[in-house]
């Protein structure tokens, strides 16, 4: 047998285990198909929510929108993100995109702390309320991480470890917003800290399994 026909044989016996690849649809399409996810469970949740008092509470403090605002933003930004850093010719620094909304939320929440302290007769989570806190967080987390980890390793990303703590926090950033649903009273320090610890937690545990699946082929 010829050299060249070795060489044929050689390629024909490789080719025959192959696998055709499909082509990932763009990072910003399976985040929003993730999204959209996120935004049916909102709808089945605001079903059974009492959307009146949630409205009359936003309207009379600004800084719980804001709260509101920056979570949201962060959820969908989060998820931009970690779709993108999945994908290996993305640049890293798209862990940066988050950022800027997840200055606001801080802050505005930082403010209604400040809010709760100053102004009389304001409802502070109790340490059972600021628990059922941290159970909805967690608890809402844990479906939307799964779905997103199983999107996301598809991709088999460059950087697991990175885009798994940034779909924990689009995970925790989502529930820690339809947590308002259910959530009828003033941000006070406790509060905050159970919802940081929370959010903390998730975006550790993403870290640390969902990076040990995602760097697996």
């Amino acid at each position: 047998m010829s050299e060249t026909a070795r060489h044929e044989a050689l390629i024909q016996e490789l080719a025959r285990d192959l696998y055709p690849v499909h082509r990932l649809l763009p990072p910003w399409l399976r985040a929003a198909g993730w999204l959209a996810v996120v935004v049916a469970l909102g709808a089945a949740l605001a079903s059974v929510a009492d959307l009146d008092a949630i409205r009359d509470r936003l309207a009379a403090a600004p800084d719980m929108w804001l709260a509101v605002l920056g979570s949201t933003t962060t959820a969908l930004l989060s998820a931009a993100a970690a779709f993108q850093t999945s994908v290996p010719d993305r640049s890293p620094r798209w862990a940066l995109l988050p950022l800027p909304a997840a200055v606001l939320w801080i802050a505005a929440s930082g403010a209604g702390c400040l809010r709760a302290w100053i102004v009389p007769g304001t409802h502070n989570a109790s340490m059972t309320e600021a628990r059922i806190c941290l159970v909805f967080i967690v608890g809402v987390s844990l479906p939307l991480s799964v779905l997103l980890v199983a999107m996301l390793r598809r991709a088999c990303p460059l950087r697991p470890n990175l885009t798994a703590a940034l779909g924990g926090l689009a995970a925790a950033s989502a529930a820690a917003t339809l947590l308002n649903f259910f959530h009828p009273y003033d941000a006070a320090a406790t509060d905050l800290i159970v919802h940081v610890f929370a959010i903390a937690m998730v975006i550790a545990a993403n870290r640390l399994l969902a990076g040990r699946l995602l760097s697996r082929p």
